[in-house]
C-alpha cells in the first residue's frame, strides 16, 4: 500500500472525483406500441425488436 507524504486536500479529491457520474440509460419508443423502451432490448409490452415479434405475449383480457 502506498502512504502518502502529505494529505491531499478536500478539493483535490473532489477534482479527482468529477468524472464518477451517473448516466441516464437512453430510452426509445416503441415502434410497434410507442411505449419507453431501453435501447437494444425487447418491448417488455408487446415483445417486438426493431419492429419484428420477438417474444410471445400472452394477450391480458
Amino acid at each position: 500500500m502506498a502512504h502518502p507524504k502529505h494529505k491531499h486536500s478536500k478539493t483535490r479529491r473532489d477534482k479527482r472525483r468529477t468524472h464518477y457520474k451517473a448516466t441516464a440509460p437512453t430510452v426509445a419508443s416503441c415502434s410497434n406500441c410507442g411505449s419507453a423502451v431501453l435501447y437494444h432490448r425487447v418491448c417488455p409490452e408487446c415483445g417486438f425488436y426493431r419492429g419484428k415479434p420477438a417474444i410471445a405475449k400472452k394477450a391480458t383480457a
